[in-house]
Order: structure tokens, then C-alpha cells, then sequence
């Protein structure tokens, strides 16, 4: 009976795991449609184009190359869903049960996510470089393929192959993973005082945070999208390369700030539908 007991909050702690990656895996399929949507802000980010010119781009290079770069992000996605909403209750828990906690309870949420966030940029910074690798057009004659990719890469630095923009995304990810973690609960309460189902109040609360997190660290997206998707040549820092882009873009936010929209959308779909599939599971196992 001992063995039993000891047992059973180790069983709990790891359903969070388990329900993340599979709510995260369920959301691929959204990712995979909307995909063709994601390459098209990723050459805004680059390019500096309109919509209308990033989609004509697209359409020239033909369906074949279309979902290039797309086995990435779906890998990604998966166990990016396992490790982050996984880590993130290891972590609250821990700091739910520290008797020196002097960190209002509310906030513990936000302070793992921003612990999940850090190991997230660790882990998934690789995948984030090769995604962007392959999805850079400039890219298709000298690196056609994954294999190609991985290889050039791996004869780098880190800090210049696989590590390329991690500062960026580090403090994209724990930014990210904090204002996540810390507005879902609260928002679902509001929305659920409006008479909606849990599922649905779940959704919104996903979509809206997910929607507000996009915009705010948009600039920093797009900072990585262009620190990432070239290999080789001249190598600039993370201050440099944001001068360069700053300047780039004419110092418009307006143009910054191009695929915005976009954003909006991937998001609204992904982690509305990946927050819900989750809180249902631990509700389900609660």
C-alpha cells in the first residue's frame, strides 16, 4: 500500500507531460494547413515584402517547394508541447512546496514558465535554425536538402551553426512562456464567468494570450528570422544585426511589424486549440 501511495503523485506529475505533448501533437495537424501561411510571414520577416509579393514568391517556386522546411516545426511542436508544459508544472510544484517561497502565489505560475522557457530556447533553438534555413529561398541551390543543412552546420561553431540567434530567442521563449502561463488562468476565470463551456473558455483563453504574447514579441521573431536564415558570410551580433534591421525597415514599426497579422491567425488556431486539449486532460485526470 506504501509503494502504491509514493507512486501515485509520481504518476501525476508526469500526466502534464503526457497531456502536453499530446495536445501538442493534436495541434500539428492545424500547423500543417496553416503552414503555407507561416512561410509566407517568414518571407515578409525577410524580404521585407507585402503579402501579395511574399505569396507570388511562393506561387513561382511551385507546390513542390511549398512545405519545405515544414518537418521541423512539427517535430518541434511536439515535444516543445511535452517539455514546456511538462517542465512547467515540475517547476511549480517545486516552488509551491519551497518553505522559503517569498513570491506571491500568483505569480508562481509566470516564474516557471519563465524557468521552461529557458530550457525550451536550450533544447529547440537547433530546430528553429534548421527551419529557417530551409524555409530561405537564397538557400535552395547550395543547401537543397535537410541533409545538406544538418552537415554545413555541424561544421560550424554552435554559437555560428545550430546556436545562431540564441540570446534572441532565449529571451523570446522565457518572455513568452512567462506571460503564457501567468494570463491563461486568470483569463479563462473571466471568460468562463460569461456562461461559456470550460472547453471554450479554454480556447479563448489560449487564443487571446497566445494573440497578445505575438504581437508583443513579434519584433524579436523576426529579429531571429533574419539572424537564422543564412549560413556562412559576414557574422554580426545580436545589437548589430537589430541595427541592420531596424534600419532595414526604414525605422517603421509599420514595416517591422509585417506578417503581424499573419501571427494572429497561427496563433488564434494553434494554441487555442493546444490549450484547450490540455486543461480538458487535466481536468479528465484531476
Amino acid at each position: 500500500m506504501t509503494g502504491s501511495r509514493d507512486e501515485e503523485p509520481s504518476m501525476v506529475h508526469l500526466q502534464s507531460y503526457l497531456h502536453g505533448g499530446t495536445s501538442s501533437l493534436l495541434s500539428t495537424i492545424p500547423t500543417l494547413i496553416v503552414f503555407p501561411v507561416y512561410k509566407t510571414v517568414f518571407r515578409q520577416q525577410i524580404d521585407n515584402t507585402s503579402v501579395h509579393q511574399a505569396v507570388g514568391q511562393l506561387y513561382k517556386e511551385g507546390p513542390v517547394k511549398l512545405y519545405r522546411g515544414v518537418a521541423p516545426p512539427l517535430l518541434m511542436r511536439t515535444l516543445n508541447g511535452t517539455l514546456l508544459f511538462g517542465l512547467q508544472d515540475t517547476l511549480l510544484r517545486q516552488l509551491s512546496l519551497s518553505p522559503q517561497n517569498i513570491i506571491s502565489t500568483s505569480a508562481l505560475p509566470a516564474l516557471a514558465g519563465f524557468g521552461a522557457g529557458i530550457v525550451e530556447a536550450v533544447v529547440f533553438t537547433p530546430f528553429e535554425r534548421v527551419q529557417n534555413v530551409l524555409q530561405n529561398g537564397q538557400n535552395d541551390r547550395h543547401l537543397p536538402t535537410l541533409k545538406t543543412v544538418l552537415v554545413r552546420l555541424k561544421a560550424q561553431r554552435l554559437a555560428l551553426g545550430y546556436y545562431r540567434g540564441f540570446l534572441p530567442i532565449t529571451a523570446r521563449n522565457t518572455l513568452g512562456s512567462s506571460l503564457y502561463f501567468g494570463l491563461k488562468g486568470p483569463i479563462c476565470t473571466v471568460v468562463a464567468g460569461q456562461g461559456l463551456s470550460p472547453l471554450a473558455s479554454s480556447f479563448i483563453s489560449g487564443t487571446l494570450t497566445s494573440m497578445a504574447i505575438s504581437l508583443t514579441l513579434y519584433p524579436l521573431s523576426v529579429l531571429v528570422a533574419n539572424m537564422q536564415a543564412q549560413v556562412g558570410g559576414e557574422v554580426k551580433g545580436v545589437m548589430a544585426c537589430w541595427r541592420m534591421l531596424w534600419h532595414s525597415r526604414e525605422r517603421s514599426m509599420v514595416l517591422l511589424y509585417r506578417g503581424g497579422s499573419l501571427v494572429i491567425l497561427r496563433s488564434c488556431i494553434t494554441w487555442g486549440i493546444t490549450t484547450a486539449i490540455y486543461d480538458r486532460q487535466e481536468k479528465r485526470s484531476g
